[in-house]
């Protein structure tokens, strides 16, 4: 289980430090894990590791600073794949607006997949929350 946590940490340390090369070492190869997935909130559904990559390098391009405080983390491993299911709390900030943007609460899933090389992604699924009136 603390491997799979280490890997489920390295994804979000790429996003978070715009490292393009910890993003690739992180997700699967096709060969090890059949149709490679990812769903983030407001994108259409990307398939394969080449287009998940390219979206990932647009995305560590064009934020200046991003950070995720995770919390409701559950862990289960099985055999050769693992999940991951969390709350993400994201933070964001931009050259235009001084100080820090709370972007909101999404729930997330990310599988993993056991290979030669450790736990690699296989899949991320991330969607917002919508809050009521009351919780924003």
């Amino acid at each position: 289980m603390e491997r799979v946590a280490e890997a489920n940490a390295e994804f979000y340390q790429a996003i978070e430090n715009g490292d393009i090369d910890l993003m690739q070492r992180v997700w699967a190869r096709e060969d090890q894990a059949p149709d490679l997935v990812c769903v983030n909130p407001g994108w259409p559904l990307l398939r394969g590791r080449a287009e998940i990559m390219r979206a990932w390098s647009l995305v560590m391009a064009n934020v200046p600073y991003i950070q995720y405080v995770l919390t409701e983390t559950h862990i289960g491993v099985g055999t050769e794949v693992a999940m991951v299911t969390c709350e993400e709390n994201v933070l964001t900030a931009d050259e235009d607006t001084p100080g820090f943007i709370a972007n909101g609460q999404v729930v997330t899933t990310n599988l993993f997949i056991s290979t030669e090389q450790g736990w690699r992604l296989w899949s991320h699924h991330a969607s917002p929350v919508l809050l009521d009136e009351e919780e924003r």
